[in-house]
């Protein structure tokens, strides 16, 4: 990783004379598979008529800066934030279950500049930081888990010009989030049914809308 940040930075400092950045802010909507955690919430809370599907739905919100090393190049860090809850009801309470997913990643897009617009098309990989909170029913205890892990993702946006350096963003994504078996101070979120940790490790089409500042 640090070999990564070396890099880029040889190839910031390199650059000055074609020196340009972007900004954007959006936010944006996942369906994201995550067969463990599926299994895990089936298997032991949600009711028959109440399962989850192989895909669920989570909202992101993400910003990003770009600097162009060229016109048809550009190095970039998003700073990303999933977040996801279900909610079972049983016999003795409610559980619940909220977690989020804070993901930096450095990507690396490829440029097709036009008139009014330009189009970026690019692929990347960073940390991700996963928080879960459990309340078990009947409890007033909220367990809370965590987790670092790894991500890779292929993104294209398409931007269009409003007028002044500010541009309409609407983009997608397609990522894999290696982001482990969260813990509760050593101990791990466990299926006790099939006796296995219940690993966060996911799959996930995306699409957001937001805003580009290009100065």
């Amino acid at each position: 990783m640090k070999k990564i940040f070396s890099a880029i930075f040889i190839l910031i400092i390199s650059f000055p004379a074609v020196a340009q950045i972007d900004l954007r802010a959006g936010m944006g909507i996942n369906f994201v598979s995550t067969p463990l955690l599926k299994d895990y919430l089936n298997q032991n809370y949600a009711s028959s008529d109440n399962e989850l599907g192989s895909f669920t739905s989570s909202i992101s919100f993400a910003g990003e800066a770009g600097y162009f090393i060229n016109p048809n190049f550009q190095i970039a860090l998003e700073a990303s934030y999933f977040l996801n809850s279900f909610t079972f009801g049983t016999t003795i309470g409610q559980y619940e279950l909220n977690y989020g997913i804070v993901a930096p990643t450095i990507i690396a897009y490829y440029i097709i500049p036009g008139s009014g617009y330009y189009f970026k098309f690019g692929g990347g990989a960073g940390l991700r930081f996963l928080s879960v909170d459990e309340k078990q029913p009947g409890s007033p205890v909220v367990d809370n888990f965590t987790a670092t892990g790894f991500g890779l993702l292929i993104k294209g946006e398409a931007n269009t010009s409003l007028g002044s350096g500010v541009y309409a963003n609407i983009g997608g994504d397609v990522r894999y989030d290696a982001n482990g078996v969260p813990e509760n101070n050593g101990r791990p979120l466990t299926n006790s049914i099939l006796k296995e940790d219940v690993s966060f490790n996911s799959l996930s089409f995306g699409v957001h809308l937001g805003i580009t500042y290009k100065f």
